[in-house]
């Protein structure tokens, strides 16, 4: 015994670096946020090249539908 006063280390030997060099630097400006595109209300859009769907008889089919009976 030398009569100091002995320090236990207790992660093994392993500690974080200090140096300024091991430091991650602060970012001094935040970037910008990102733009929106821009929106174009004027925009239209062609017709189909086969033109709209149209179904055949789509109004027959719901004319011979039966009404549904009201229960009591």
């Amino acid at each position: 015994m030398s009569g100091g006063v002995e320090v236990e280390d207790t992660n093994g030997g392993c500690s974080t670096p200090k140096r300024w060099e091991c430091q991650i630097p602060t970012a001094l400006v935040p970037p910008p946020p990102p733009r929106k595109k821009p929106f174009s209300f004027g925009k239209k859009r062609d017709p189909p090249k086969n033109g709209f769907f149209h179904p055949p008889d789509l109004e027959e089919l719901f004319s011979l539908m039966p009404l549904p009976m009201p229960t009591t």
